[in-house]
């Protein structure tokens, strides 16, 4: 081995050859994505059964099925909300279950008690995951045609074409109008004729189809015969035979036939105007960016096809921001790198040392993409943040090499190039070993991760993971021959020839504190006192957030509210958000919601695109659009977010990061304190669109028949639903073939939009030989006001008071909320308040961080012992790397950053960084007392020798990690607690290091080095 970088040298670049190649096609190949892929352990069961009350839905559909869900394996949580006519439930299973055999379970199990269940319900399972979420929408809008034009144009012209590009999955298409063919029957014609309505129902089935009749053999041809009854026109429907009793009587002899809109509890609004919305959902595992560059492209061939009257534009485009972010993270790594490798130049003086440095890095870079690639990961704000924080740790193991090699070369400028650099990479290996197995180990206990967090940042930790294990394999076997390379084949004597062979420098500082062992702990001491007085102030957050440059609006109107009056407010509501110069487009859906949700027609959501070049932040904005619509209504209930949190919170358990639960029997007791609870959350300071979770359906309209008189007339209770739904709603009994498309044909009552209570009241029902009846002599009419929704877990019933955050932090906020509660609400026996939402995620999530904390801590002192084998110098090396932890706290207090999951996984970091650099100060120390025999002299030695590259690893890593820390461009937020916490840790590693750790080491030693000696 003593020759190898020499006999090797070839080998070798043909190596770096094939991973500049090998990296460049990864690079190319990599999909692109805002996160990583993963697949969240959340399947959602929604069942529509009409329009049951709330008690009887809860009884014969949620009860049933919580029952039978129960019973699948793995399942952490279930959760559901019962409403008027559906129920949506929410199976929550472990994040290592199989979620498509558990999706199969389930339907399974649903399946077994469908026949127990009312008939006719509608059964709905999916899997939760970010590829049911639209990534790219599209606006549809004309001013000259109508809503059933667009529609049609959606359904048959625009989703097909846009479904023909690779990597989409679906079109989802909102909006506009079905066409319908509605027969208005004239009664008075009718009695006088003796038609019933079920006569005009059989009437149409009995004519309006397509049947076979077999086959016919005739002259060695054979032909399919088939009687073709079907109506395929207007006039083809006016014309179809009620009657013939005594005279022919056509249906438009007793209705108008007339074309009209389908009736839908639905309104979109595309930037004030009419419209239909078109969702994109890609497939799990398309490339979102290379998938919404073909959109753009086949949108543009799109636009030459369509009606001239007709525009489609993009309301919004996810990749958009992915672009940004990733190019904002890839800015942010390239920038630090240039800029540390001006440290570099500026510290060694040395062209040839610095490009050996800039032309290693990005090969280290390269190979970590191979692996990303080979193991099938994406270029997600994940991974690139991985690489971008790993990358202060990629310089430090250049520099620490490049340095060694080059201090080599200044002490013994005669050695040819070769001799220098295997001695060199002799004396530093086993440091190397050791000080790499210490950043590496640090990150192997964030298996013990669990939920999202887990999910997403042991993906980043996997992704340092590798990282690391390619720049140790790189700055050990790589860079050396890259030396070589860059050195001509002579007898090294270009640089400044020393006649010592040991020419460092000696720092008189160092003796002055060494022999002043009080100053250091005072060091210590101050560095303890910090870490207890700082981190009960510092503020306590979740995961950390981006600043996404779109909103997301969700809000209702009181309970009962009609679609059009609900529709009215909204656009008083869109005046005041086009007034915000920021905002760039909007959309609305009323009835409806992104996502997988039930939705009443007083309900819907805002997706609002803001300006890229805007002064203000997004949460700046929502405050402002907040602050505008509380003020002019007051009656409109708000939530805002922002898109990608709030599908990410749709994922998960809950979109609002506060959460409060109160657990009891009784609904209406419930009920009551809930409103309390929202009552104090709403008076705690930093929350905002607090709502006590009490979801009231509108007032309904109860039809109870009066069986004698039903049967002494000769009607059923069935007859009297059909006639009732005929003068409301309106019946289907049929459909026209219309242009490749099926349109129903509904009969209906005149006037049925408008019928009010008193005219039900008066509403005439036919009896069997075609004379009138009205309806109060065969059945009673009461008006009942609207049911609350009930909302379980676990199959007990609860009530959720939710709330946002406004310029405060989790956990101060929820300290607060949890104080006030405690002391004003006094809970009956057997009811129990347990606050969920972020806070238990994020409460989890610490103690797991905690034990990994711990777990990695010993994980590097057995590295340290392995690698020294001595118990006192591993102690002192851990000491100095858990205080090393008070400069992230510092770093974190004085920024006013949380102390979130990317934060606490700088102070992770920061153990193994300075236990990395300890190991190399005590190895020159070991190094320097067997020449020396002189403790304070080995010391004054070693930390002399390391003070270059301790400066230039410090100072390189701060710098690389400031583009992050500062939080510039897009989605930089989302790593920056990580960024601050590891410089905050960097900058007090350097007296721990410069000062404590040879005190320590002196203090130990002093008094009998001798087995130091018998160690090494």
């Amino acid at each position: 081995m003593r020759q190898f970088f020499h006999t090797h040298k070839n080998p070798v670049t043909v190596i770096i050859v094939i991973i500049i190649l090998g990296g460049m096609f990864a690079y190319s190949q990599m999909q692109t994505s805002l996160f990583p892929e993963i697949t969240f352990p959340k399947i959602k069961i929604i069942a529509d059964a009409g329009q049951q009350p709330v008690n009887k839905m809860m009884i014969t559909v949620t009860r049933p099925l919580e029952n039978a869900i129960k019973k699948v394996p793995q399942l952490q949580t279930i959760r559901s909300t019962t409403s008027r006519g559906s129920c949506e439930i929410s199976a929550y299973l472990n994040w290592d279950a199989n979620i498509d055999i558990s999706q199969q379970r389930i339907e399974a199990l649903i399946n077994e008690i469908r026949n127990t269940l009312p008939p006719g319900i509608d059964i709905t399972v999916e899997r939760m995951n970010p590829s049911i979420l639209q990534v790219i929408g599209y606006s549809l809008e004309s001013k000259t045609r109508s809503a059933i034009d667009l529609k049609l144009l959606a359904d048959y012209t625009v989703k097909p074409f846009l479904s023909q590009v690779e990597g989409v999955s679906q079109i989802m298409v909102v909006g506009g109008k079905t066409k319908e063919y509605w027969l208005q029957l004239d009664i008075q014609k009718m009695t006088s004729l003796s038609i019933t309505p079920d006569m005009i129902n059989t009437a149409l089935s009995n004519t309006n189809f397509i049947r076979s009749n077999g086959y016919l053999s005739d002259y060695r041809q054979m032909y399919l015969t088939v009687t073709d009854a079907s109506v395929s026109s207007k006039d083809e429907l006016e014309n179809i035979v009620i009657s013939n009793n005594k005279r022919i009587v056509l249906l438009k002899d007793i209705a108008d036939v007339q074309i009209q809109e389908a009736k839908e509890y639905v309104k979109i609004n595309s930037n004030g105007h009419e419209s239909v919305l078109l969702g994109v959902i890609k497939q799990p595992n398309a490339n979102l960016v290379d998938l919404s560059d073909k959109m753009a492209t086949k949108l543009a061939d799109l636009k030459r096809i369509l009606p001239k009257d007709v525009s489609i534009e993009p309301y919004y485009v996810q990749a958009d921001f992915v672009k940004d972010s990733i190019k904002s993270v890839t800015d942010s790594l390239w920038i630090g790198l240039v800029l540390a490798i001006l440290v570099a130049i500026v510290f060694l003086r040395s062209f040839k040392a610095s490009s050996v440095i800039l032309v290693t890095i990005p090969i280290t870079l390269l190979l970590t993409l191979i692996w990303l690639y080979a193991i099938g990961q994406t270029f997600n704000i994940m991974t690139l943040g991985a690489i971008a924080a790993a990358i202060g740790l990629i310089i430090d193991d250049a520099i620490v090499v490049v340095e060694q090699i080059h201090r080599t070369h200044e002490e013994f400028p005669d050695e040819p190039t070769t001799s220098l650099v295997h001695k060199a990479i002799n004396y530093l290996l086993p440091a190397m070993i050791g000080s790499s197995l210490s950043t590496i180990v640090i990150f192997v206990p964030f298996f013990l991760m669990t939920g999202v967090a887990g999910a997403y940042f042991k993906v980043m930790t996997d992704s340092m993971i590798i990282t690391l294990v390619c720049s140790f394999f790189v700055t050990w076997v790589i860079l050396p021959v890259i030396y070589m390379l860059f050195t001509k084949d002579v007898t090294a004597n270009s640089v400044t020839k020393k006649k010592t062979a040991h020419g460092v420098k000696q720092q008189p500082w160092i003796a002055f504190f060494i022999k002043r062992p009080y100053i250091s702990f005072a060091i210590i001491i101050t560095l303890a006192f910090s870490i207890y007085f700082i981190l009960p102030k510092l503020q306590i957050g979740f995961l950390p957030e981006m600043d996404e440059g779109s909103i997301v609006f969700d809000y209702a109107t009181p309970p009962g509210t009609s679609l059009q009056e609900t529709d009215r407010i909204l656009r008083e509501v869109e005046k005041l958000i086009m007034q915000v110069p920021e905002v760039e487009t909007y959309s609305r859906r009323t009835g409806t919601q992104m996502g997988f949700f039930i939705t009443e027609p007083n309900t819907g959501d805002y997706l609002i695109q803001l300006k890229k070049d805007r002064a203000k932040t997004t949460d700046e904005v929502i405050d402002e659009i907040r602050q505008k619509v509380e003020s002019s209504q007051p009656a409109l209930r708000a939530d805002f977010g922002q898109v990608i949190g709030d599908m990410l919170g749709d994922l998960m358990s809950s979109v609002q990061p506060v959460e409060v639960k109160i657990f009891g029997s009784d609904q209406k007791k419930l009920q009551q304190l809930s409103q309390q609870v929202a009552d104090i959350v709403s008076n705690v300071r930093g929350t905002a669109d607090v709502f006590d979770g009490i979801v009231i359906a509108g007032p309904s309209v109860s039809v109870a028949p009066n069986s004698a008189n039903l049967a002494q007339y000769g009607i059923t209770p069935s007859d009297l639903q059909y006639q009732l739904q005929t003068a409301l709603e309106g019946n289907i009994i049929g459909s026209v073939y219309d242009k490749e498309q099926l349109s129903n044909v509904r009969m209906v009552y005149p006037g049925n939009r408008t019928l009010s209570v008193d005219g039900l009241n008066q509403l005439q029902v036919f009896l069997p030989g075609g004379q009138l009846k009205p309806i109060n002599s065969l059945a009673g009419i009461h008006v009942n006001s609207g049911d609350a929704e009930i909302q379980r877990e676990n199959l007990q019933s609860m009530g959720i008071v939710t709330a946002r955050l406004d310029n405060r932090d989790l956990g101060s906020a929820i300290k607060d909320i949890q104080q006030q509660v405690s002391s004003k609400i006094s809970l009956p026996q057997g009811y129990a308040i347990v606050y969920g939402g972020d806070y238990a995620n994020q409460q989890q999530s610490f103690k797991e961080l905690l034990i990994i904390l711990i777990s990695a801590s010993l994980l590097v002192f057995t590295v340290i012992l392995f690698l020294f084998k001595d118990f006192r110098i591993a102690f002192i090396i851990l000491l100095i790397a858990i205080l090393g932890i008070a400069g992230s706290y510092m770093g974190l207090y004085f920024t006013n950053t949380a102390l979130n999951v990317g934060s606490y996984t700088g102070l992770i970091m920061i153990v193994g960084i300075i236990g990395e650099n300890a190991i190399f100060t005590f190895l020159q120390f070991k190094e320097s007392l067997k020449e020396s025999n002189d403790i304070d002299q080995a010391i004054i030695y070693s930390i002399s020798t390391r003070l270059r590259p301790k400066l230039m690893t410090a100072l390189g890593a701060i710098i690389a990690l400031m583009p992050i820390a500062l939080g510039i461009g897009t989605g930089a937020q989302l790593h920056q607690p990580l960024a601050i916490a590891v410089i905050g840790g960097f900058i007090v590693a350097m007296p721990l290091l410069l000062i404590v750790l040879p005190t320590l080491i002196r203090l130990v030693f002093k008094k009998n080095h001798a087995s130091l000696l018998k160690h090494g």
